[in-house]
């Protein structure tokens, strides 16, 4: 039988432990509130965090270690959508160190479960990543995954990229208030993007205006042609980050580009080189008169990839300089290193009002100088006229006056010093005559200048060769060389071409053609059979000759991979 007591005891301990119940529930209510004001609080400067920031590349790195804070992840990354909506086009991870990066290999293109998202921009919570329809493992070294959660960022109602968290920390689930969470920063990810996007674009502007803005200042300042393009080439190349930035100019009366200016990687390969303009991009986008983009240069079925160019290079962009209505005068060609993202579609459009930009300067430049030389041309006549009405008349008169004086001279050696002078007079006339003569001179029309008939006895040789050499140029070619010294390069290059269409069995064959104004040099290579021993070799002596007499030399060799090499080189006198 119990104590009395127990009863009042029994009364006295209910009570305390409902008080321990609802003290120890109070006590999980206060934590709860705390850690949602914790991270409300982790939220608002997440928010503020990625909103400072005008870079684009680091807007899009701190969302992505904002992200993992919030959620507790163990990774977190960043698939930027390509702008048609299909694949990433870009990745950006934190938890995964560079060396495992290096091991797994190339980021993901947007397969499996990533491309799940991309298909159906909306939140996806998933307890194992394996378990869903759309996954199908991961690469070799990759590390194991399992919770999942994934949120897309949109940029003005536009899909920009998708938020994706792996492995909550200590192994628990995500959960609806980590998804609300991540939600809410990816709203603000995409004011941040929006605006460092904006920032870059107004930047970018800048940067073209000013480029714009030394071009023409280059143009109108009578700055040298050749520097002119190599400034258009390197602005445009450092703008859009490009590897390799060149500008080809048609040669008149030829049908072809000639590649004057090239900088960045491999630019030796492309300066001076003559190109087609259906087998090239810039002769594609010249000929169209639109810019002509492609993906991997390197392997463009469109482009014809002889001699070997673009090793190294991927996307690429041409764009023509000027427009249809106006006449295109040359295109600019950019290309990105391999593994590098395609021009967009915005690249290309800035890049094309720059290219007008430029056509218009040029034109500009091109319409002083006409001024310029009509200027020129009206002070020659004027001079010409003088001294035909005026100095030639007076001499002439001078001349009559002292021989009808000679009859009247009495001493002999006088009067042959008279005569003498009379004929000095007739002499001195015919000079100016032939002064007068070549100051109304005109020169030639278009297509007359060397680089113009090197590339047409190329092209008159392609039919006999059996395949179109491929033609370099570089230098003051039609400057520096003169008239009579161009006849013989154009005597010895067409006497090469047909020596290997009828001996050398080749299925190539390289033309470079350089000046420094010093010296001419034309080179001609085929991969052929190289020069018999005991061959006739009338054709070489008759180029040997042409340079012998011009006070230069012939010199062949074998190059490594056979065929034959001839160099032709004479000196010339700068103009």
């Amino acid at each position: 039988m119990g104590s009395p007591e127990e009863p009042r005891v029994a009364r006295i301990l209910l009570p305390q432990l409902k008080l321990d119940e609802l003290l120890e529930e109070l006590q999980a209510r206060l934590d709860a509130a705390r850690g949602t004001r914790d991270r409300v609080h982790s939220l608002l400067e997440a928010v503020l965090s990625v909103g400072r920031e005008l870079d684009l590349e680091q807007v899009l790195h701190g969302i992505v270690e904002a992200a993992a804070v919030l959620v507790d992840a163990e990774y977190a990354a960043l698939g930027v959508i390509t702008p048609d909506g299909k694949a990433l086009s870009a990745f950006h991870t934190v938890g995964v160190t560079e060396e495992r990066i290096a091991e797994i290999g190339p980021y993901p293109q947007g397969h499996g479960i990533l491309g799940e998202l991309i298909r159906h921009p909306e939140p996806l919570r998933l307890a194992k990543i394996s378990q869903h329809s759309a996954s199908y493992g991961f690469p070799a070294h990759h590390p194991p995954m399992n919770s999942f959660l994934g949120v897309p960022i949109r940029v003005r109602d536009q899909v920009f990229g998708n938020l994706y968290l792996t492995e909550k920390r200590g192994g628990a689930q995500f959960d609806e208030e980590d998804e609300s969470v991540l939600s809410t920063l990816a709203v603000a990810a995409g004011v941040a993007i929006d605006n460092a996007r904006l920032y870059e674009e107004s930047r970018l502007r800048e940067r073209w205006l000013q480029a714009n803005a030394e071009i023409t200042h280059g143009l109108m300042s009578s700055g040298a042609r050749t520097d002119v393009l190599a400034l258009i080439a390197e602005r445009a190349g450092e703008i859009t980050g490009s590897a390799l930035a060149a500008v080809a100019l048609l040669m008149e009366g030829t049908g072809s580009l000639a590649v004057e200016i090239a900088v960045g990687m491999d630019a030796e390969a492309h300066q001076g080189l003559v190109l087609s303009m259906d087998r090239s991009l810039m002769g594609l986008a010249f000929a169209r008169a639109t810019p002509v983009t492609s993906a991997d240069v390197g392997n463009d079925d469109r482009i014809s990839l002889d001699p070997p160019r673009f090793g190294g290079l991927g996307p690429a962009v041409a764009v023509p300089i000027g427009t249809g209505e106006a006449g295109v005068r040359g295109v600019v060609l950019l290309a990105r290193e391999v593994g590098r993202q395609p021009f967009s579609a915005t690249e290309t459009k800035t890049l094309q009002a720059f290219a007008a930009q430029a056509a218009v300067a040029m034109e500009l430049a091109d319409r002083r100088r006409d001024a310029e030389q009509i200027a020129v041309l009206q002070d020659r006549d004027r001079i010409a006229r003088d001294l035909h009405d005026l100095a030639i008349q007076r001499l002439f008169a001078t001349g009559m006056t002292l021989q009808s004086a000679v009859r009247f001279i009495e001493h002999e050696e006088a009067a042959e010093r008279v005569e003498r002078a009379v004929d000095d007079l007739d002499e001195t006339i015919k000079i100016i005559r032939s002064t007068i003569f070549g100051l109304r001179a005109r020169d030639g029309g278009a297509g007359t200048g060397l680089r113009a008939r090197v590339v047409r006895a190329a092209g008159e040789a392609s039919p006999v060769l059996g395949f179109a050499p491929s033609v370099r140029m570089e230098g003051l070619v039609d400057t520096d060389v003169p008239r009579e010294i161009a006849d013989h390069v154009i005597a010895v290059l067409s006497e090469a071409l047909t020596n290997i269409a009828r001996h050398a069995q080749a299925g190539r064959a390289d033309v470079a053609l350089e000046t420094d104004g010093r010296e001419v040099r034309l080179a001609v290579t085929d991969n052929g059979v190289g020069i018999p021993a005991e061959g006739r070799r009338s054709g070489l002596l008759n180029m040997e000759e042409r340079a012998r007499q011009l006070g230069g030399e012939l010199t062949w060799t074998t190059p490594r991979d056979g065929g034959t090499r001839l160099v032709w080189r004479v000196p010339v006198s700068r103009k």
